[in-house]
């Protein structure tokens, strides 16, 4: 065996095996990295008064967040004298994030040809939201690549038009879509198709209050290809239409990046959209801004022509925040 071969892990998908020819007394050595499922690995021997043998991944910047939990069988043959197979009991969901998380100490006297064989029974990765770890070897990624595809595939009859069969009247044009993927996203939509309606009869839709800008963005969101930049740019229209459509998911969007950029410019528009469709925590936000933060004084002008339209609730409940924040000096 040359001095290269002597490093060398041979592997298959699941199965990493390194030989060795020979190991001295008070001798440590290391193989080359070896790749198993998302991650480079390095097995080590040394040999002293017992023998450990290690096998560690190698974490890097790119997976330092997602280290393995590895499920695995390691073996030990000695070929010299009366062959010896040593098998490890075996370790299960083991977090592997550095070269001292596992380590095989051998007392029994070993001498001549080692072979080490590495059974991958599993390799999971930590959920990043909390949940349950998952399997990187149970079709996971199919799954992920099915769904690209679909949303890709999804995007593209859109922007084609292909086979569409719903025309959306707008305010200044028109645009179109499919009745099927509508209903599956929207209650109110799927009521429309499924009942005599004009919107049935005639194929078409009337959103009157909707650019044609808009709702290609209201549709690009649906499809599962809006880009951010077009969010940021039709929130409130959107949010508008999740509402009268009821796409909850939509209006939460809306929702969470409505309360990210809360400014001088625009808190009074928020406050009276979050009073319009029901929003407590934008709603509190732009009161806690207003109030709180001592806003309202860098805005009186603007403050004081919003009073002559606002809703009388809401005039009312900016008042008792006002109240409870004096009291509070």
């Amino acid at each position: 065996m040359n001095g290269e071969s002597a490093y060398k892990v041979d592997t298959t998908a699941r199965l990493a095996q390194w030989r060795i020819e020979s190991l001295a007394s008070c001798t440590y050595r290391k193989s080359d990295p070896f790749r198993i499922g998302n991650w480079n690995w390095h097995l080590s021997v040394e040999k002293n008064r017992v023998l450990n043998i290690k096998l560690y991944p190698v974490i890097s910047n790119f997976n330092k967040d997602q280290p393995p939990i590895a499920s695995f069988i390691i073996r030990l043959r000695c070929s010299i004298g009366d062959s010896k197979v040593l098998v490890h009991p075996g370790v299960i969901d083991k977090p592997l994030k550095n070269n001292d998380d596992f380590v095989w100490a051998i007392e029994t006297p070993l001498a001549g040809k080692f072979i080490i064989d590495v059974e991958f029974l599993n390799l999971k990765i930590a959920d990043p939201v909390g949940g349950e770890p998952c399997s990187i070897w149970t079709g996971s990624h199919i799954q992920r690549r099915s769904n690209t595809t679909a949303i890709s595939s999804l995007g593209r009859m859109l922007t084609e038009s292909i086979h569409t069969d719903i025309t959306i009247n707008v305010s200044d044009g028109r645009v179109k879509a499919h009745r099927a993927v509508l209903a599956t996203r929207s209650p109110v939509f799927h009521s429309m198709f499924s009942h005599n309606l004009k919107e049935k009869e005639l194929s078409t839709i009337e959103i009157s209050d909707m650019s044609a800008e808009a709702c290609q963005a209201f549709l690009n969101y649906i499809y599962g290809n809006i880009q951010h930049e077009e969010f940021l740019a039709h929130r409130l229209a959107l949010l508008r239409a999740a509402d009268k459509y009821d796409i909850t998911d939509l209006k939460e969007a809306c929702h969470d990046s409505l309360l990210e950029d809360i400014d001088a410019k625009n808190v009074l528009e928020r406050l009276q959209t979050a009073s319009l469709y029901q929003l407590p925590v934008l709603k509190s936000s732009c009161l806690r801004y207003l109030v709180n933060f001592g806003k309202i004084f860098d805005i009186r002008d603007e403050f004081n022509a919003f009073l002559q339209y606002a809703d009388r609730d809401l005039i009312a409940e900016i008042f008792q925040e006002v109240l409870a924040a004096w009291k509070g000096f």
